[in-house]
C-alpha cells in the first residue's frame, strides 16, 4: 500500500496543526444589543405625551425608572421569566391541598419592580393631576419589559374602584392592596404587609356572557352588600391563580352579583376553592392562568345584589385600559427592535434604514405606534380628571373604541417589525417572538374585538353625549388639515342614522379610533408624522400591509424619531 502523500505546502494557509484552530471569520454587519439605554429619554413621543397630558412633574422619576427598565439585568429578566414557566402542585409532600403555582425568581423580581414602583398603586394613593398620566408612562415602559407578569399587577390596580363600593371591605382589604411591597407568599392575607388581587368572571358555558354564569352563592347568615356567603361553581379563566383574593361573579336569588373570595378564610384554614389546571397559552407564558373549583368557598358580596356586573364593570373599563397600554407598549418595543436593527445593519451596499422600501416600511410602523401612544396618553389625561363632564363622557366612549382599534393593530405591527429584522428575529433568543405571541392577548382578553364594539354602542345608546364629546374633542384639529376636516364631516354624517350600527361596528369603531389619533397627531406631534398619517390614514387607500405610505411623505424624519440610540 503506497504511503499517505503530505498535502502540498501553501503559504497562505495555516500550516500543520494550526488549521484545525484557525479563525472562520470576524462577526460584522450585526447591531449591537438593544440593552443599557434609557427608555423614556429614548422616546421623544413618550416624553412629549408625558408633558401634554400633565404629569410633567413626574419626568424626573420617570427618567430614573426609564434607566431600570432599559438595563441589560432588566431586560434578562423578561426572558428567564419566559423560559421558567409557572408550575402548579396541587400538593405538598405530605398529600396536603395547598393548590400551589410556583413561579421562576425572575418572574417575581419583576412583580417587585413593578409594586415597589406603584403600577398598581400611584393614582389611589396620590391622586390629582397627571397620577394617571405618570402610571400610564411607567406601565408603558415597564410592559415593554415583559408584559405576562403586568396582568396581576393590572387587576390589583383595577379592583379598588370595585372594592371601595362596599366600604367596611375595602376598610380591611385597601391599605394592603395599595402597599407599595411585594410578597409572593401562600399565606393567609392577615400575615402579610401587602396582596394581590385578581378575578374570576368567565364559566365555560359562558364566556363573554358573564349573565350565563351557573355558580351560586348561598348566604351564611344575612344577605345583602357586605354579608358573607359560600359559593359554589367553577370559573373557566382566573388569571393569576396566586392573587390573595378575587372579585368573582357569582348568582343570588336577585340575580348575578359581585364578591370578594380571598385564598384564606379568617381562622387561617384554605378557603375551598380549587386550581383545576393551568392554561397552556400561546403567549403570555410567564403569567399564571387557570381553571378553578369553587366548593362552598368563603367571599363577600361587594355592591348591591344582583348588581354584579354595575359593580365590576369599573374594574373592567381599568383592565381595558390597561390593554391599550400594554398594547402601545408592545407596539413601541417591536418597533424599537425593528429600528435599531435596521439602523446598524447592511444590506446589497447601504444601511437597511437608508433604504427607501424599508423606510416605508419603518416609517409605517412608527406612526402605528405613535398614534397608539398618543390616543392612551389622552385618555389618561381623561382618568385624571372624571370630575369633568367631558372628561368622563370622553373616556367612556374612547375606551371601548381605543381597546378595539390598538389592540388589534398590534399583531401584524409585531409580524412586520419581525420581517424587518429577518430571520434573526425568529429565533427564541431574540424578544421579537415572545412580542408576536404577545401580540393577541390583549385584543381577545377583557373582551375582544366585538365585545369592544357593543359595548360602543352600547355607550351610544345609555349616553348619546359621549358621541359629542368624542367629535367635539376630535374637531379640535378642524382647519389644519383639510383632508382631516372631510374625514371628520363623512364621519359626523355616517353617524346621523345608527339604526343598523351593530351590522356595521366595525367600519365605524376603526374611523372613529383613526379620527381622534389624527387630531392629536395634527395638534401634537411632528409636523412629518402627522402628515403622513393623514396621508396613508384618512386619504390614501392604504394597502393591507405596513410599508404603503404614499409618495411625498418623509419616512427620513419619522424613523429619525423613533429610533432609539444606543452606544
Amino acid at each position: 500500500m503506497n504511503a499517505r502523500q503530505p498535502l502540498p505546502q501553501d503559504n497562505t494557509s495555516p500550516s500543520g496543526d494550526d488549521r484545525y484552530l484557525a479563525v472562520t471569520h470576524e462577526v460584522v454587519n450585526q447591531p449591537p444589543a438593544l440593552e443599557n439605554y434609557n427608555l423614556f429619554e429614548q422616546d421623544r413621543a413618550l416624553q412629549e405625551a408625558v408633558a401634554r397630558e400633565g404629569a410633567a412633574a413626574a419626568t424626573s422619576d420617570l427618567k430614573q425608572f426609564g434607566a431600570l427598565a432599559g438595563a441589560a439585568e432588566t431586560i434578562e429578566l423578561g426572558f428567564r421569566a419566559n423560559e421558567n414557566k409557572p408550575v402548579f402542585n396541587t400538593h405538598d409532600r405530605f398529600g396536603h391541598r395547598i393548590d400551589q403555582v410556583d413561579f421562576h425568581p425572575a418572574y417575581h423580581q419583576l412583580m417587585t419592580t413593578a409594586m415597589e414602583n406603584g403600577l398598581h398603586s400611584s393614582p389611589w394613593t396620590s391622586p390629582g393631576a397627571g397620577a394617571h398620566v405618570a402610571r400610564t408612562a411607567r406601565y408603558y415602559m415597564h410592559s415593554q419589559v415583559e408584559a405576562a407578569h403586568c396582568c396581576p399587577i393590572t387587576m390589583t390596580f383595577a379592583a379598588i374602584p370595585s372594592i371601595r363600593k362596599q366600604p367596611e371591605l375595602a376598610a380591611i382589604w385597601e391599605n394592603k392592596i395599595l402597599a407599595n411591597s411585594y410578597d409572593p407568599r401562600n399565606l393567609p392575607d392577615s400575615e402579610k404587609q401587602s396582596v394581590t388581587i385578581g378575578m374570576a368572571m368567565t364559566e365555560k358555558q359562558g364566556g363573554s356572557d358573564v349573565r350565563a354564569n351557573s355558580t351560586r352563592a348561598y348566604a351564611i347568615g344575612a344577605e345583602g352588600p357586605g354579608q358573607a356567603y359560600e359559593l359554589v361553581g367553577h370559573k373557566w379563566f382566573v388569571s393569576a391563580p396566586m392573587c390573595d383574593a378575587f372579585l368573582v361573579l357569582a348568582q343570588t336569588k336577585s340575580g348575578l352579583s359581585c364578591f370578594l373570595m380571598p385564598r384564606w378564610r379568617p381562622d387561617g384554614s384554605k378557603n375551598p376553592w380549587q386550581i383545576q389546571r393551568l392554561k397552556n397559552k400561546m403567549g403570555n407564558i410567564a403569567n399564571a392562568s387557570s381553571e378553578a373549583e369553587l366548593r362552598g368557598a368563603l367571599a363577600w358580596m361587594v355592591g348591591e345584589e344582583g348588581r354584579g356586573v354595575p359593580t365590576i364593570i369599573e374594574m373592567v373599563a381599568m383592565t381595558r385600559f390597561d390593554c391599550m397600554i400594554g398594547s402601545s407598549a408592545g407596539m413601541r418595543q417591536a418597533l424599537a427592535q425593528a429600528s435599531h436593527h435596521c439602523h446598524h445593519r447592511s444590506a446589497f451596499g447601504n444601511r437597511l434604514s437608508d433604504q427607501p422600501l424599508m423606510q416605508n416600511v419603518l416609517a409605517d410602523l412608527a406612526l402605528e405606534s405613535e398614534a397608539a401612544l398618543a390616543y392612551t396618553m389622552r385618555i389618561a389625561r381623561s382618568l385624571d380628571n372624571q370630575h369633568l363632564e367631558h372628561e368622563r363622557l370622553l373616556a367612556r366612549l374612547a375606551t371601548p373604541v381605543g381597546k378595539y382599534w390598538i389592540c388589534k393593530r398590534t399583531p401584524n405591527h409585531a409580524y412586520e417589525a419581525m420581517e424587518c429584522i429577518g430571520g434573526s428575529g425568529v429565533m427564541e433568543d431574540c424578544i421579537m417572538p415572545r412580542l408576536l405571541r404577545e401580540s393577541p392577548v390583549n385584543a381577545i382578553w377583557e373582551g375582544s374585538g366585538n365585545v369592544q364594539c357593543l359595548d360602543t354602542l352600547r355607550a351610544l345608546q345609555k349616553e348619546p353625549d359621549t358621541l359629542d364629546a368624542f367629535f367635539s374633542e376630535a374637531a379640535e384639529a378642524r382647519g389644519s388639515d383639510a383632508r382631516f376636516d372631510r374625514f371628520l364631516a363623512q364621519l359626523q354624517n355616517d353617524f346621523a342614522d345608527i339604526s343598523d350600527f351593530e351590522y356595521r361596528a366595525r367600519n365605524l369603531v376603526d374611523r372613529l379610533a383613526l379620527l381622534m389619533q389624527a387630531s392629536l397627531l395634527i395638534r401634537n406631534s411632528d409636523p412629518a408624522v402627522a402628515d403622513a398619517f393623514c396621508a396613508s390614514r384618512l386619504e390614501h387607500n392604504g394597502g393591507l400591509n405596513y410599508g404603503n405610505l404614499p409618495s411625498g411623505t418623509d419616512p427620513v424624519a419619522i424613523i429619525k424619531r423613533a429610533t432609539p440610540v444606543v452606544g
